[in-house]
C-alpha cells in the first residue's frame, strides 16, 4: 500500500529486504554495549514467542528502495547480528542493504567491522564496538552454534519489526516527520496498527474512519475517561480501552501489569482478518457501553467507585454486565461494593488510621454515595478530580504536635492559631492576653516553650471535659483521635497545609480552599459546616457529638454496602487494613 495512504504492518527481521538510504540530517549509529546485548537476550528470552522492536519509518523511492527515516540504529545493528551468525551459519547473510548520504564507506565498514579502522570517526568506533559486543554475547554461550540457531530461527519466524511507510505527501516531508517521531510527537500505538489494517479491509473505509475519530474524541473528555479507567490521563490514542478490551476477551488478561507491545493488534489481526465489519460492531458497541453507564447517575456512581478503588476494571465489568438486566447488574455491582469495603455497622464505627487503606475505601464511597443518593440534584461526584490528586486521610481535630519539628512550622502554627481566637468565647481580657503572649513569643520560639502554649491553645479549641492531657484519666482517648469519625479525605497537597491544626483553623482553611475553587469532596466540606451534627450549638469545635453525628451519618448513607453484624464474614482477614 502506497502513494497517499500510509503502510502499517509487522514484519519479520527476516522478510526486510532492499535497499535503505539513511539521510544527512540523522546522526550516526550510536548504540553501546549494553543496549546490543539487552536486544540479544530479549530475544532468545522470548523463547520463541512473538517480539516487537520499536517501528521503522521509511519513504518509498523506487523499487525496493526506501528512505529510512526513522530506525536507523535498529537496522544496523540487526544487520550487525546477521553478519554475526555468517561464521556459525554460513548460509545467513542479512537480505538489505544499508547506504549512507555522508560516509559512503560505512557501507563496506558494516560487513567487516573487524577489519580496522574503527578510530577513523566516531560512527566506525560504534559499529566497531557493538560487532565486538555481539561476537562476544556468541562466544559466552555454552554453544554458540546452537545460539546462533535459535537467533536466526527468531529472527525469521517471531522477531518483528513495525514496519511505518509514510504516505508520499507534502504533509510527510521526511525532515518533519523525523524530527515529530524524535520529540515524542508521534506515537505508533496497537490502536494505529489495528486502524491501518482494520481501514484496508472494511467496505465503509471513510464512515468508519470517521467514527473511529468520533470514539476517540468521546473519550478524550476528562471524565468519561476517569470514569471508565480511574485515571487522569490515558494513552495517545483513548480507544486504546476498547481495543484492549476486546484482545482479552479472546486472549484473556495480560500477566502482568504491563501489556506486552502490540499484543492487542495480533490478538485483534485474525478477527480483522476473518471479519473486520463484525469487529468494528463490537467496538462500537463497547462505545455505546461506555457512554450508556455514564449518561446512567446510578450506574455512574457505583461503576465509578469500583473502578477508583480499584475493585474493578472495564473488561471485568463489561464481562459482568453480558447477559444481566439491569436489575441484575446493580444487584452484582452494590455486592461487588459491599465485598470492596467488607464491614459491618458496628465494626465502622471502630476503624482507626491504622486501617488507612479501608478507611480510604470507605470515605470515597461514602462521598459517592452522598451524591448518587441526591435525586433532586443532576451533580456528580467527579472521578476526573479525584483522580487527578493523591489523596490523604484528614484528622478533621488534631490534637498534638508531631510533625512540627522546626521554628518556621511552629511559628506558622501559632499565627494561624492566634488569628482564629476570635471564634472562641473567652472574655476580651483573658483573649488580648493571650494574644500578647503568642505575638511575644514567635520571634523567640524553642521547642520547649511551644510545646507549653501548643498546649493551652489546644486546650482551649477542645470541647469543654475533653482533655488531651495524656496525664489526665478524662484525656481523649489516642484511638478516638486516630478513629474514622474524625478522618476525612483531602487531597495531600492541601493536607500539608492544615496537618496538625485544629478543627477551627482548619475550618477557615477549607472555606477558604473552596473559594478559590479548589475540588474539595463533598463530605470533607460538610464535616467542616458541621452538616452531620444535629442542633450544633457552635461551629468552632469537634467533638462527640459531632463524631457521632458523623458516624451515624456513614451507616445510614453506606447501608445497602455494610455487612450484618452477625455476617461471619466480619471476621475475614483484613489484610487490607494494614495496606
Amino acid at each position: 500500500m502506497n502513494g497517499s495512504v500510509a503502510t502499517l504492518e509487522p514484519r519479520t527481521v527476516g522478510s526486510i529486504r532492499g535497499e535503505f538510504w539513511i539521510p544527512a540530517y540523522q546522526r550516526g549509529y550510536r548504540w553501546g554495549a549494553h543496549e546490543v546485548r539487552q536486544l540479544l537476550d530479549d530475544i532468545l528470552g522470548a523463547s520463541g514467542e512473538d517480539y516487537y522492536l520499536q517501528p521503522v519509518v521509511v519513504k518509498a523511492i523506487g523499487a525496493d528502495r526506501w528512505e529510512l527515516v526513522d530506525g536507523q540504529q535498529r537496522l544496523t545493528t540487526l544487520y550487525l547480528i546477521l553478519r554475526a551468525l555468517q561464521p556459525y551459519l554460513p548460509k545467513v547473510a542479512p537480505k538489505y542493504r544499508l547506504r549512507y548520504e555522508t560516509r559512503e564507506d560505512s557501507e563496506t565498514f558494516l560487513d567487516d567491522p573487524s577489519a580496522g579502522g574503527e578510530h577513523e570517526n566516531i560512527d566506525f568506533f560504534h559499529i566497531a564496538a557493538a560487532a565486538r559486543s555481539i561476537e562476544e554475547w556468541l562466544e559466552a554461550k555454552p554453544d554458540a552454534t546452537t545460539a546462533a540457531s535459535e537467533l536466526n530461527v527468531a529472527l525469521n519466524q517471531s522477531v518483528h519489526i513495525i514496519w511505518y511507510e509514510a504516505p508520499d505527501t507534502d504533509a510527510f516531508d521526511s525532515r518533519t516527520l523525523f524530527r515529530r517521531l524524535n520529540m515524542g510527537q508521534i506515537r505508533l500505538t496497537d490502536a494505529e496498527l489495528v486502524k491501518a489494517r482494520l481501514l484496508s479491509r472494511v467496505d465503509r473505509q471513510l464512515e468508519t474512519a470517521a467514527e473511529w475519530d468520533s470514539i476517540e474524541r468521546d473519550l478524550r473528555s476528562p471524565e468519561v475517561w476517569a470514569f471508565a479507567t480511574g485515571e487522569p490521563d490515558g494513552s495517545p490514542t483513548r480507544i486504546e480501552l476498547l481495543l484492549d478490551t476486546l484482545a482479552d476477551e479472546v486472549a484473556g488478561p495480560p500477566q502482568s501489569s504491563v501489556r506486552p507491545l502490540f499484543q492487542t493488534f495480533e490478538t485483534l489481526r485474525p478477527l480483522i482478518e476473518e471479519d473486520p465489519e463484525r469487529l468494528w460492531e463490537r467496538v462500537v458497541d463497547l462505545h455505546s457501553l461506555i457512554l450508556g453507564w455514564f449518561d446512567d447517575r446510578d450506574l455512574f456512581h457505583k461503576i465509578g467507585y469500583l473502578i477508583s478503588s480499584g475493585r474493578a476494571t472495564f473488561g471485568r465489568l463489561v464481562t459482568a454486565a453480558g447477559g444481566r438486566t439491569r436489575s441484575d447488574l446493580h444487584a452484582w455491582l452494590d455486592a461487588e461494593i459491599r465485598a470492596s469495603i467488607n464491614v459491618s455497622a458496628s465494626q465502622l464505627g471502630a476503624l482507626t488510621y491504622g486501617s488507612a487503606t479501608k478507611v480510604s475505601k470507605i470515605l470515597l464511597l461514602m462521598n459517592s454515595e452522598t451524591v448518587r443518593r441526591n435525586i433532586n440534584s443532576v451533580d456528580r461526584y467527579s472521578f476526573d478530580a479525584h483522580a487527578r490528586r493523591l489523596w490523604s486521610l484528614e484528622h478533621i481535630h488534631a490534637q498534638n504536635s508531631e510533625g512540627l519539628n522546626t521554628v518556621a512550622q511552629w511559628t506558622d502554627w501559632l499565627e494561624e492559631h492566634r488569628q482564629a481566637l476570635d471564634s472562641l468565647a473567652l472574655p476580651d481580657g483573658e483573649l488580648s492576653d493571650l494574644r500578647v503572649r503568642i505575638g511575644e513569643l514567635i520571634p523567640v520560639v524553642t521547642a520547649e516553650t511551644f510545646q507549653s502554649l501548643h498546649h493551652e491553645i489546644t486546650q482551649l479549641f477542645s470541647v469543654v471535659g475533653e482533655s488531651v492531657d495524656p496525664d489526665d484519666p478524662g484525656s481523649v482517648e489516642h484511638s478516638e483521635v486516630d478513629s474514622i469519625a474524625n478522618l476525612a479525605l483531602l487531597a495531600k497537597s492541601d493536607n500539608s497545609q492544615l496537618s496538625n491544626s485544629v478543627f477551627e483553623v482548619k475550618r477557615r482553611a477549607i472555606i477558604e480552599l473552596d473559594r478559590a475553587g479548589t475540588y474539595i469532596p463533598v463530605c470533607t466540606r460538610n464535616v467542616f459546616l458541621k452538616y452531620y451534627t444535629p442542633s450544633a450549638a457552635q461551629v468552632h469545635y469537634w467533638g462527640p457529638r459531632d463524631r457521632d453525628g458523623y458516624i451515624a451519618a456513614m451507616r445510614q448513607v453506606l447501608a445497602p454496602y455494610l455487612l450484618p453484624d452477625s455476617d461471619p464474614a466480619e471476621s475475614a482477614s483484613e489484610e487490607e487494613d494494614n495496606e
